[in-house]
Protein backbone atom coordinates (compact mmCIF):
# COMPACT_ATOMS: atom_id res chain seq x y z
CA UNK A 1 0.00 0.00 0.00
CA UNK A 2 1.16 3.30 -1.17
CA UNK A 3 2.42 5.96 1.80
CA UNK A 4 0.19 9.00 2.10
CA UNK A 5 2.32 11.73 0.10
CA UNK A 6 4.19 14.30 2.67
CA UNK A 7 5.18 17.70 1.15
CA UNK A 8 7.69 20.26 2.84
CA UNK A 9 8.25 23.86 2.07
CA UNK A 10 11.49 25.16 2.47
CA UNK A 11 14.99 23.09 2.83
CA UNK A 12 16.34 25.84 6.31
CA UNK A 13 16.72 23.80 9.19
CA UNK A 14 13.28 23.04 9.95
CA UNK A 15 12.67 21.81 6.84
CA UNK A 16 15.70 19.54 6.66
CA UNK A 17 14.56 18.34 10.55
CA UNK A 18 11.00 17.58 9.06
CA UNK A 19 12.56 15.92 6.06
CA UNK A 20 14.45 13.69 8.36
CA UNK A 21 12.19 12.80 10.95
CA UNK A 22 9.56 11.72 8.38
CA UNK A 23 11.91 9.39 6.69
CA UNK A 24 12.10 7.72 10.24
CA UNK A 25 9.21 7.51 10.28
CA UNK A 26 9.02 5.77 6.49
CA UNK A 27 7.33 8.76 4.36
CA UNK A 28 9.32 9.82 1.33
CA UNK A 29 8.43 13.59 1.25
CA UNK A 30 9.16 15.75 -1.53
CA UNK A 31 10.85 19.23 -0.06
CA UNK A 32 10.23 22.70 -2.06
CA UNK A 33 13.11 25.10 -1.85
CA UNK A 34 13.03 28.64 -3.52
CA UNK A 35 16.57 28.67 -2.99
CA UNK A 36 19.78 26.81 -5.16
CA UNK A 37 20.96 25.39 -1.72
CA UNK A 38 20.05 24.68 2.21
CA UNK A 39 20.47 25.98 4.81
CA UNK A 40 17.97 28.92 5.22
CA UNK A 41 18.64 32.26 6.35
CA UNK A 42 22.34 30.70 6.78
CA UNK A 43 23.00 30.53 3.23
CA UNK A 44 22.67 34.35 2.68
CA UNK A 45 24.28 35.92 5.64
CA UNK A 46 26.17 38.67 7.30
CA UNK A 47 30.14 37.89 6.43
CA UNK A 48 30.75 38.89 9.99
CA UNK A 49 27.72 36.72 11.12
CA UNK A 50 28.53 34.03 13.36
CA UNK A 51 26.30 31.44 16.28
CA UNK A 52 24.42 33.13 18.59
CA UNK A 53 24.38 30.48 21.17
CA UNK A 54 26.88 28.06 22.11
CA UNK A 55 27.75 24.80 19.89
CA UNK A 56 25.97 22.76 22.29
CA UNK A 57 22.55 24.26 22.09
CA UNK A 58 22.57 24.58 18.36
CA UNK A 59 23.10 21.13 16.85
CA UNK A 60 20.48 18.70 15.88
CA UNK A 61 19.38 16.03 18.63
CA UNK A 62 21.06 12.90 16.71
CA UNK A 63 24.45 14.89 15.17
CA UNK A 64 26.52 16.37 17.27
CA UNK A 65 29.29 19.47 16.12
CA UNK A 66 32.44 17.58 14.73
CA UNK A 67 35.51 17.75 17.43
CA UNK A 68 37.52 20.23 14.37
CA UNK A 69 35.12 22.76 15.62
CA UNK A 70 36.41 24.16 19.34
CA UNK A 71 34.91 27.68 19.01
CA UNK A 72 31.70 28.29 20.87
CA UNK A 73 30.48 30.56 18.86
CA UNK A 74 31.34 29.53 14.75
CA UNK A 75 31.15 31.54 12.07
CA UNK A 76 28.68 30.87 9.75
CA UNK A 77 30.94 29.45 7.15
CA UNK A 78 31.07 26.76 9.78
CA UNK A 79 27.60 26.51 10.78
CA UNK A 80 26.78 26.60 6.86
CA UNK A 81 29.00 23.31 6.85
CA UNK A 82 27.35 21.60 9.54
CA UNK A 83 24.23 21.71 8.19
CA UNK A 84 25.12 20.31 4.81
CA UNK A 85 26.95 17.67 6.59
CA UNK A 86 23.80 16.94 8.54
CA UNK A 87 21.68 16.90 5.12
CA UNK A 88 24.52 13.95 3.78
CA UNK A 89 24.46 11.90 6.39
CA UNK A 90 20.71 11.33 6.75
CA UNK A 91 20.79 11.25 2.35
CA UNK A 92 18.42 14.52 2.89
CA UNK A 93 19.50 16.51 -0.52
CA UNK A 94 17.52 13.78 -3.00
CA UNK A 95 14.43 14.00 -1.65
CA UNK A 96 14.73 18.18 -2.21
CA UNK A 97 13.61 20.18 -5.49
CA UNK A 98 15.82 22.98 -5.39
CA UNK A 99 14.87 26.25 -7.35
CA UNK A 100 11.71 25.34 -6.80
CA UNK A 101 9.11 28.50 -5.70
CA UNK A 102 5.91 27.53 -4.34
CA UNK A 103 3.89 30.40 -5.54
CA UNK A 104 0.60 29.24 -3.30
CA UNK A 105 -0.87 26.48 -1.39
CA UNK A 106 -4.50 25.47 -1.77
CA UNK A 107 -6.82 22.74 0.45
CA UNK A 108 -8.31 20.52 -2.07
CA UNK A 109 -11.26 18.57 -0.07
CA UNK A 110 -13.73 19.91 2.57
CA UNK A 111 -15.53 23.36 1.89
CA UNK A 112 -14.74 26.25 4.80
CA UNK A 113 -18.16 25.83 6.34
CA UNK A 114 -17.70 22.31 6.61
CA UNK A 115 -14.17 22.44 8.13
CA UNK A 116 -15.72 25.12 10.74
CA UNK A 117 -18.06 22.63 11.66
CA UNK A 118 -15.91 20.09 12.63
CA UNK A 119 -15.17 19.18 16.27
CA UNK A 120 -11.64 17.09 15.52
CA UNK A 121 -8.83 18.59 13.21
CA UNK A 122 -9.11 17.20 9.75
CA UNK A 123 -12.90 15.07 10.55
CA UNK A 124 -11.17 12.05 12.77
CA UNK A 125 -7.94 13.81 14.65
CA UNK A 126 -5.60 11.88 12.58
CA UNK A 127 -3.06 13.37 10.26
CA UNK A 128 -4.38 12.75 7.00
CA UNK A 129 -8.55 12.96 8.08
CA UNK A 130 -11.05 11.35 6.75
CA UNK A 131 -11.74 11.71 2.98
CA UNK A 132 -9.60 10.45 0.16
CA UNK A 133 -10.18 13.47 -1.44
CA UNK A 134 -8.75 15.58 1.27
CA UNK A 135 -4.68 17.37 0.48
CA UNK A 136 -3.35 20.18 -0.03
CA UNK A 137 -2.56 21.33 -4.34
CA UNK A 138 1.40 23.06 -4.37
CA UNK A 139 1.82 25.49 -6.97
CA UNK A 140 5.80 25.12 -7.83
CA UNK A 141 7.35 28.16 -10.18
CA UNK A 142 10.99 26.49 -11.54
CA UNK A 143 13.54 29.42 -11.55
CA UNK A 144 16.23 27.81 -13.43
CA UNK A 145 13.62 27.66 -16.44
CA UNK A 146 11.43 30.82 -17.75
CA UNK A 147 7.69 30.15 -17.78
CA UNK A 148 7.93 26.60 -16.10
CA UNK A 149 5.61 25.99 -13.71
CA UNK A 150 3.93 22.89 -12.32
CA UNK A 151 1.49 21.43 -9.87
CA UNK A 152 2.20 18.92 -6.96
CA UNK A 153 -0.58 17.41 -4.96
CA UNK A 154 0.41 16.15 -1.48
CA UNK A 155 -1.81 14.33 1.35
CA UNK A 156 0.03 16.63 4.37
CA UNK A 157 1.90 19.89 3.98
CA UNK A 158 4.42 20.61 6.44
CA UNK A 159 5.19 24.75 6.15
CA UNK A 160 9.06 25.58 7.27
CA UNK A 161 9.06 28.91 5.58
CA UNK A 162 10.70 30.64 8.78
CA UNK A 163 10.14 34.65 9.97
CA UNK A 164 13.53 35.88 9.28
CA UNK A 165 13.41 35.91 5.49
CA UNK A 166 11.53 36.85 2.24
CA UNK A 167 8.99 39.81 3.18
CA UNK A 168 11.15 42.74 4.40
CA UNK A 169 9.52 45.13 6.99
CA UNK A 170 9.73 48.49 5.00
CA UNK A 171 9.01 51.50 7.71
CA UNK A 172 5.77 53.54 6.03
CA UNK A 173 5.98 57.41 5.11
CA UNK A 174 3.53 60.14 5.25
CA UNK A 175 5.91 62.73 3.67
CA UNK A 176 9.17 63.21 3.05
CA UNK A 177 10.26 59.51 2.00
CA UNK A 178 12.64 57.58 0.17
CA UNK A 179 11.75 59.31 -2.84
CA UNK A 180 13.50 62.32 -1.77
CA UNK A 181 16.55 60.76 -1.09
CA UNK A 182 19.35 60.85 -3.98
CA UNK A 183 21.53 58.02 -2.51
CA UNK A 184 20.63 54.38 -2.20
CA UNK A 185 18.09 52.67 0.17
CA UNK A 186 17.96 48.90 0.85
CA UNK A 187 17.06 46.33 2.95
CA UNK A 188 19.54 44.52 5.10
CA UNK A 189 18.27 41.30 3.17
CA UNK A 190 19.28 42.65 0.12
CA UNK A 191 22.49 43.61 1.61
CA UNK A 192 22.87 40.23 3.02
CA UNK A 193 22.87 38.75 -0.68
CA UNK A 194 25.76 41.71 -2.23
CA UNK A 195 29.04 39.95 -2.86
CA UNK A 196 31.24 42.57 -2.39
CA UNK A 197 29.68 44.63 0.64
CA UNK A 198 33.24 46.51 0.77
CA UNK A 199 33.14 48.14 -2.51
CA UNK A 200 30.03 48.78 -1.86
CA UNK A 201 30.16 50.77 1.67
CA UNK A 202 33.90 52.08 0.59
CA UNK A 203 34.05 55.64 1.20
CA UNK A 204 30.62 56.27 1.61
CA UNK A 205 28.57 57.76 4.51
CA UNK A 206 26.69 54.49 5.40
CA UNK A 207 23.63 54.78 7.81
CA UNK A 208 21.49 51.74 9.26
CA UNK A 209 18.13 51.95 10.93
CA UNK A 210 17.78 49.30 13.51
CA UNK A 211 18.50 48.29 16.79
CA UNK A 212 18.86 44.29 16.26
CA UNK A 213 21.46 41.89 15.42
CA UNK A 214 21.56 43.04 12.24
CA UNK A 215 21.84 46.65 12.40
CA UNK A 216 25.01 45.80 14.21
CA UNK A 217 26.86 43.30 12.37
CA UNK A 218 26.32 45.69 9.28
CA UNK A 219 27.70 48.92 11.58
CA UNK A 220 30.30 46.58 12.40
CA UNK A 221 31.49 45.70 8.91
CA UNK A 222 30.95 49.29 7.63
CA UNK A 223 33.37 50.54 10.49
CA UNK A 224 35.62 47.49 9.40
CA UNK A 225 36.21 48.82 5.83
CA UNK A 226 35.57 53.06 6.50
CA UNK A 227 37.08 53.48 10.23
CA UNK A 228 36.94 56.40 11.99
CA UNK A 229 37.79 58.95 8.40
CA UNK A 230 34.03 57.68 7.09
CA UNK A 231 31.76 56.84 10.35
CA UNK A 232 28.80 54.72 9.97
CA UNK A 233 25.68 55.93 11.92
CA UNK A 234 23.34 53.75 13.66
CA UNK A 235 20.05 54.87 13.88
CA UNK A 236 17.91 53.02 16.86
CA UNK A 237 14.71 53.60 18.80
CA UNK A 238 14.37 50.59 21.07
CA UNK A 239 17.73 49.65 23.45
CA UNK A 240 18.29 46.04 23.64
CA UNK A 241 20.50 43.27 25.00
CA UNK A 242 23.26 42.50 22.71
CA UNK A 243 26.02 40.94 24.96
CA UNK A 244 29.08 39.56 24.56
CA UNK A 245 28.94 36.11 25.82
CA UNK A 246 26.50 33.83 27.67
CA UNK A 247 28.24 32.98 30.42
CA UNK A 248 28.49 35.13 34.02
CA UNK A 249 32.03 34.90 36.30
CA UNK A 250 32.10 31.77 34.08
CA UNK A 251 28.66 30.12 34.65
CA UNK A 252 26.54 29.83 31.76
CA UNK A 253 23.26 31.22 31.54
CA UNK A 254 21.35 28.28 30.56
CA UNK A 255 22.08 27.08 34.47
CA UNK A 256 19.57 30.20 35.44
CA UNK A 257 16.96 30.19 32.67
CA UNK A 258 17.15 26.33 31.15
CA UNK A 259 17.07 23.85 33.10
CA UNK A 260 13.75 22.55 35.00
CA UNK A 261 14.38 24.85 38.19
CA UNK A 262 14.34 27.77 36.51
CA UNK A 263 11.19 26.54 34.69
CA UNK A 264 9.68 27.13 38.66
CA UNK A 265 10.42 30.41 38.98
CA UNK A 266 7.73 31.92 35.72
CA UNK A 267 4.39 31.33 34.76
CA UNK A 268 3.39 29.03 32.31
CA UNK A 269 0.27 27.49 29.92
CA UNK A 270 -1.93 25.34 31.72
CA UNK A 271 0.34 24.97 34.81
CA UNK A 272 -2.68 24.65 37.40
CA UNK A 273 -3.12 26.42 40.83
CA UNK A 274 -0.12 24.94 42.82
CA UNK A 275 2.40 25.59 40.01
CA UNK A 276 0.81 28.95 39.23
CA UNK A 277 1.52 30.08 43.29
CA UNK A 278 4.86 28.66 43.27
CA UNK A 279 5.62 30.92 40.32
CA UNK A 280 4.26 33.96 41.87
CA UNK A 281 6.10 33.09 45.50
CA UNK A 282 9.56 33.25 43.48
CA UNK A 283 8.86 35.97 41.69
CA UNK A 284 11.59 38.08 43.73
CA UNK A 285 14.20 35.29 43.10
CA UNK A 286 13.63 35.99 39.44
CA UNK A 287 14.14 39.55 39.70
CA UNK A 288 17.13 39.47 42.01
CA UNK A 289 18.89 37.21 39.48
CA UNK A 290 17.76 39.32 36.33
CA UNK A 291 19.55 42.16 38.54
CA UNK A 292 22.65 39.97 39.01
CA UNK A 293 23.07 39.57 35.53
CA UNK A 294 22.45 43.10 34.43
CA UNK A 295 25.05 44.41 36.49
CA UNK A 296 27.40 41.72 35.33
CA UNK A 297 26.96 43.26 31.93
CA UNK A 298 27.00 46.48 32.69
CA UNK A 299 30.10 45.82 34.19
CA UNK A 300 31.85 43.88 31.23
CA UNK A 301 30.09 46.24 28.48
CA UNK A 302 30.16 49.98 28.63
CA UNK A 303 26.72 50.08 27.89
CA UNK A 304 26.10 53.01 30.54
CA UNK A 305 28.87 54.84 28.89
CA UNK A 306 27.29 54.77 25.54
CA UNK A 307 23.24 54.99 26.64
CA UNK A 308 22.59 51.34 25.76
CA UNK A 309 21.33 50.60 28.42
CA UNK A 310 17.70 48.44 27.81
CA UNK A 311 14.60 50.35 29.77
CA UNK A 312 13.32 46.36 30.61
CA UNK A 313 14.40 43.18 31.94
CA UNK A 314 16.84 40.56 31.13
CA UNK A 315 14.75 38.13 32.33
CA UNK A 316 12.37 39.59 29.79
CA UNK A 317 15.16 39.77 27.12
CA UNK A 318 15.32 35.57 27.92
CA UNK A 319 11.49 35.12 27.61
CA UNK A 320 10.83 37.46 24.39
CA UNK A 321 14.11 36.00 22.26
CA UNK A 322 15.16 39.90 22.37
CA UNK A 323 18.26 39.13 23.16
CA UNK A 324 21.50 38.65 20.98
CA UNK A 325 25.57 38.59 20.28
CA UNK A 326 27.68 41.92 19.82
CA UNK A 327 29.99 42.08 16.85
CA UNK A 328 33.40 41.54 18.30
CA UNK A 329 34.85 44.52 19.63
CA UNK A 330 32.35 46.67 18.80
CA UNK A 331 31.95 49.34 21.55
CA UNK A 332 35.79 49.16 20.66
CA UNK A 333 34.36 50.71 17.26
CA UNK A 334 31.96 53.42 18.67
CA UNK A 335 34.98 54.56 21.06
CA UNK A 336 37.20 55.28 18.36
CA UNK A 337 34.86 56.37 16.41
CA UNK A 338 34.14 54.09 13.49
CA UNK A 339 30.23 53.96 14.56
CA UNK A 340 27.88 56.85 15.90
CA UNK A 341 24.71 55.52 17.64
CA UNK A 342 22.11 58.09 17.39
CA UNK A 343 18.58 57.45 19.10
CA UNK A 344 15.64 58.62 17.43
CA UNK A 345 11.77 57.67 17.35
CA UNK A 346 10.99 58.93 13.51
CA UNK A 347 12.84 59.77 10.92
CA UNK A 348 12.28 61.58 7.30
CA UNK A 349 14.36 61.87 4.25
CA UNK A 350 15.78 64.39 2.48
CA UNK A 351 17.79 64.99 -0.95
CA UNK A 352 21.27 64.18 0.97
CA UNK A 353 20.50 61.85 3.84
CA UNK A 354 18.37 61.55 7.11
CA UNK A 355 16.55 63.67 9.02
CA UNK A 356 15.78 62.74 12.74
CA UNK A 357 12.36 64.59 13.84
CA UNK A 358 12.58 64.51 17.68
CA UNK A 359 16.05 65.67 17.56
CA UNK A 360 15.86 68.41 14.31
CA UNK A 361 19.20 66.81 13.36
CA UNK A 362 20.15 65.93 10.01
CA UNK A 363 22.56 62.96 9.06
CA UNK A 364 24.12 62.93 5.39
CA UNK A 365 23.71 59.70 4.02
CA UNK A 366 24.73 57.75 0.82
CA UNK A 367 23.71 54.53 1.62
CA UNK A 368 20.73 53.64 3.75
CA UNK A 369 20.48 50.46 5.07
CA UNK A 370 16.77 49.21 6.65
CA UNK A 371 17.35 46.97 9.46
CA UNK A 372 14.19 46.64 10.40
CA UNK A 373 13.15 43.02 10.65
CA UNK A 374 10.98 40.89 8.60
CA UNK A 375 6.84 40.41 8.20
CA UNK A 376 6.96 37.03 8.72
CA UNK A 377 3.03 36.91 9.17
CA UNK A 378 2.67 38.22 6.20
CA UNK A 379 4.75 35.61 4.69
CA UNK A 380 3.02 32.66 6.18
CA UNK A 381 -0.43 34.58 5.46
CA UNK A 382 0.69 35.05 1.36
CA UNK A 383 1.72 31.06 0.58
CA UNK A 384 -2.09 30.23 0.89
CA UNK A 385 -4.60 31.02 -2.04
CA UNK A 386 -7.64 30.79 0.10
CA UNK A 387 -9.43 33.60 1.80
CA UNK A 388 -10.02 31.86 4.49
CA UNK A 389 -7.10 30.59 5.28
CA UNK A 390 -5.56 33.61 5.06
CA UNK A 391 -7.44 35.36 7.86
CA UNK A 392 -6.63 32.63 10.27
CA UNK A 393 -3.65 31.60 9.84
CA UNK A 394 -0.76 33.93 11.72
CA UNK A 395 -3.74 35.12 13.81
CA UNK A 396 -4.61 39.14 14.38
CA UNK A 397 -2.50 42.01 15.56
CA UNK A 398 -3.85 41.66 18.72
CA UNK A 399 -3.29 37.97 19.23
CA UNK A 400 -0.52 35.57 19.35
CA UNK A 401 0.35 32.99 15.92
CA UNK A 402 -2.97 30.41 16.95
CA UNK A 403 -0.83 27.73 16.81
CA UNK A 404 -1.44 23.54 19.32
CA UNK A 405 1.88 22.80 20.09
CA UNK A 406 3.03 25.76 17.89
CA UNK A 407 2.34 24.04 15.03
CA UNK A 408 -0.58 22.87 14.42
CA UNK A 409 -3.66 25.31 13.21
CA UNK A 410 -7.20 24.22 15.12
CA UNK A 411 -8.93 24.98 11.69
CA UNK A 412 -6.64 24.59 9.11
CA UNK A 413 -6.60 20.65 8.58
CA UNK A 414 -3.76 18.27 6.74
CA UNK A 415 -1.04 20.60 7.71
CA UNK A 416 1.63 21.75 10.40
CA UNK A 417 4.01 24.62 10.42
CA UNK A 418 7.34 24.18 11.89
CA UNK A 419 9.68 26.92 13.04
CA UNK A 420 7.53 29.58 13.09
CA UNK A 421 7.80 30.20 17.00
CA UNK A 422 10.83 31.85 17.90
CA UNK A 423 13.44 30.36 20.94
CA UNK A 424 17.36 31.11 21.46
CA UNK A 425 17.99 28.71 19.06
CA UNK A 426 15.82 28.02 16.58
CA UNK A 427 17.37 24.62 15.59
CA UNK A 428 16.43 23.09 19.59
CA UNK A 429 12.75 23.78 19.33
CA UNK A 430 11.85 23.24 15.51
CA UNK A 431 13.59 19.32 15.71
CA UNK A 432 11.31 18.49 18.39
CA UNK A 433 8.32 20.26 16.35
CA UNK A 434 9.60 18.32 13.45
CA UNK A 435 9.80 15.12 15.66
CA UNK A 436 6.29 15.23 17.15
CA UNK A 437 4.68 15.93 13.95
CA UNK A 438 6.55 12.70 12.00
CA UNK A 439 5.28 10.81 15.29
CA UNK A 440 1.62 11.95 14.50
CA UNK A 441 2.12 11.63 10.46
CA UNK A 442 2.83 8.12 11.31
CA UNK A 443 -0.43 7.72 13.59
CA UNK A 444 1.19 7.79 17.02
CA UNK A 445 -1.32 9.43 18.29
CA UNK A 446 -4.41 11.81 17.74
CA UNK A 447 -4.98 15.47 18.47
CA UNK A 448 -7.88 16.32 20.92
CA UNK A 449 -11.07 18.14 19.74
CA UNK A 450 -10.53 21.53 18.32
CA UNK A 451 -12.33 22.95 21.39
CA UNK A 452 -9.35 21.60 23.41
CA UNK A 453 -6.64 22.69 21.36
CA UNK A 454 -7.93 26.18 20.69
CA UNK A 455 -8.23 26.31 24.62
CA UNK A 456 -4.78 25.11 24.72
CA UNK A 457 -3.86 28.03 22.14
CA UNK A 458 -5.70 30.69 24.66
CA UNK A 459 -3.62 29.51 27.66
CA UNK A 460 -0.47 30.28 25.56
CA UNK A 461 -1.25 33.51 23.85
CA UNK A 462 -1.73 34.55 27.84
CA UNK A 463 1.84 33.21 28.55
CA UNK A 464 3.30 34.82 25.67
CA UNK A 465 1.35 38.41 26.23
CA UNK A 466 2.85 38.53 29.82
CA UNK A 467 6.36 37.25 29.14
CA UNK A 468 6.88 38.52 25.44
CA UNK A 469 5.03 41.71 25.98
CA UNK A 470 4.81 44.06 23.06
CA UNK A 471 6.74 41.52 21.58
CA UNK A 472 3.97 38.73 21.54
CA UNK A 473 3.46 38.54 17.99
CA UNK A 474 7.09 36.92 18.03
CA UNK A 475 5.56 33.42 19.90
CA UNK A 476 8.80 33.40 21.69
CA UNK A 477 9.11 30.15 23.43
CA UNK A 478 12.48 30.05 25.14
CA UNK A 479 12.31 29.59 28.74
CA UNK A 480 9.18 27.45 28.62
CA UNK A 481 11.31 25.21 26.13
CA UNK A 482 11.19 22.40 28.59
CA UNK A 483 7.77 22.80 29.22
CA UNK A 484 6.30 22.49 25.63
CA UNK A 485 9.18 20.18 25.04
CA UNK A 486 7.19 17.73 28.15
CA UNK A 487 3.74 17.79 26.43
CA UNK A 488 5.07 16.73 22.99
CA UNK A 489 7.04 13.73 24.91
CA UNK A 490 3.84 12.92 26.52
CA UNK A 491 1.93 12.99 23.33
CA UNK A 492 3.72 10.69 21.60
CA UNK A 493 4.38 8.30 24.55
CA UNK A 494 8.15 8.98 25.60
CA UNK A 495 9.14 10.09 29.35
CA UNK A 496 9.43 13.86 29.01
CA UNK A 497 12.36 13.24 32.11
CA UNK A 498 15.59 13.10 30.24
CA UNK A 499 18.34 13.25 32.42
CA UNK A 500 20.02 10.39 34.58
CA UNK A 501 19.68 11.20 37.97
CA UNK A 502 17.69 13.64 40.43
CA UNK A 503 20.11 16.42 40.78
CA UNK A 504 20.52 16.33 37.01
CA UNK A 505 17.72 16.36 36.18
CA UNK A 506 16.17 19.42 38.40
CA UNK A 507 19.38 21.57 37.93
CA UNK A 508 21.64 20.76 34.29
CA UNK A 509 20.46 22.80 31.25
CA UNK A 510 17.92 20.87 29.15
CA UNK A 511 19.68 20.87 24.95
CA UNK A 512 18.68 19.34 22.02
CA UNK A 513 20.98 15.91 22.64
CA UNK A 514 18.88 15.40 25.14
CA UNK A 515 16.19 14.04 22.62
CA UNK A 516 18.73 11.94 20.72
CA UNK A 517 16.68 8.86 19.73
CA UNK A 518 13.34 10.01 20.56
CA UNK A 519 11.03 7.14 19.34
Amino acid sequence: MERNRVGIVGAGVSGLAACKHALDKGFSPVVFEADGSIGGVWAHTLESTRLQAPTTAFRFSDMAWPKSVTETYPSHHKVMEYIRSYACKFQLLKYIKFNSQVLGVEYLGATEGEIMSWEQWSGNGTAFGTGKDGGWRITVKDLKEVGNTQVFQVDFLILCIGRHSGRPNIPEFSANGPELFKGKILHSLDYSYMDNVAHFVKGKHVTIVGSGKSAFDIAAEVAKVNGAAQPCTIIYRTKHWLVHKSSIWGVDLSYFYLNRISQLLLHKPGEGFLRYMLATALSPLRWAISKVIETYFKWCIPLQKHGMVPDYSFSFAMSSCSIAMLPEGFYNKVDDGSIILKKSKAFNFYNDGIILQDRNETIKSDIVILATGFRGDQKLRDIFTANWCRKIAAGSPDTASPLYRECIHPRIPQLAIVGYSESLTNIYASERMANWVAHFLAGGFKLPSVTCMEKSVAEWAKYKNIYNGKYFRRSCISTVNIWLNDLLCQDIGCNPKRKKGFLAEWFQPYGPADYAGLH
